[in-house]
């Protein structure tokens, strides 16, 4: 197998991990939606929730992207944390239209996110 087709592989391989994560991630909001709505949870437990959907997608990723590559495992759990905070901040710039919104806890998701995708890698 040729290099084109090693690197074709693995970027399919990232791309179906994003969107596997994307897809926990949404099902993961749409449960803390229901909680919400049925239990009338607080502004400050539904922040902690989500940082807390962040943390688990970002180590279920890193977690799978380690034991795939078999090397380096926490170079490739950082790969997908950083991935994932990049999509992440895009998206919601484009929801935002502007930067004002997303800027504040910006420094703090992007640690958070390749942190637990590192931890990931290294658990794997």
């Amino acid at each position: 197998m040729g290099k084109k087709e090693i690197y074709t592989e693995k970027a399919i391989f990232i791309i179906k991990c994003m969107l596997g994560a994307y897809i926990l991630t949404a099902g993961l909001l749409l449960l803390l939606a229901f909680m919400l709505y049925r239990f009338g949870l607080s502004e400050k437990v539904v922040s902690i929730c989500i940082i807390l959907v962040y943390i688990i997608v970002t180590f279920l990723a890193g977690l799978l992207a380690g034991k795939r590559e078999g090397k380096r495992k926490y170079l490739w759990g950082l790969v997908m944390g950083v991935l994932y905070f990049g999509i992440l901040v895009a998206v919601s710039l484009v929801v935002n239209k502007g930067v004002e919104d997303v800027a504040g806890n910006m420094m703090t998701v992007f640690f958070l996110c390749a942190g637990s995708g590192m931890l990931g890698g290294m658990v794997s």
